[in-house]
């Protein structure tokens, strides 16, 4: 169906709440045959739900895998580290990626270094190098006027 899996929720009253994504967005039709092909599949499989909501992760998307952060690399975000550095473990900047990975002990695995360019006092630009096991969450962060715009 072209279109990515970003979240699954079970929320109050039988509610069952399903993310989806796409590049270039998702549209209404995506979200209609997502969810006609959703009941097909729930009923079959006996899965319990009163209600079957099926969305767009919205302007402030989670990211949560690599292929996320590769994606939208170059945008504004928002993550918090899971241990402080400096006293602070929210940072907001605009993503890299780093194209080297740095080599880890454990089974010879290879892990991804990010970067996150961010203004630290004025006219001071920072950068925050982490791979993904440092950080506890992160988000798109985009900056809208009041027109609904993104700039």
């Amino acid at each position: 169906m072209d279109v990515e899996l970003v979240d699954v929720e079970r929320a109050a009253l039988g509610l069952l709440r399903v993310t989806i994504d796409r590049v270039g967005g998702v549209r209404i039709e995506d979200c209609e045959q997502v969810s006609r092909q959703l009941s097909r599949v729930y009923e079959v499989e006996n899965i319990d739900y009163k209600r079957l909501e099926v969305g767009s992760p919205g302007v402030d998307r989670p990211l949560r895998n690599e292929a996320d952060f590769r994606r939208f690399a170059g945008e504004r975000v928002e993550i918090k580290l899971r241990e402080a550095l400096d006293g602070r473990k929210v940072y907001t900047g605009t993503l890299t990626v780093h194209e080297e990975e740095t080599p880890q002990a454990e089974a010879g695995a290879r892990k991804t270094v990010f970067g996150l360019e961010f203004e630290a006092k004025k006219n001071d630009v920072q950068v925050l190098n982490f791979t993904l096991d440092d950080i506890e969450r992160a988000k798109l962060d985009p900056v809208l006027d009041f027109k609904g715009k993104k700039r």
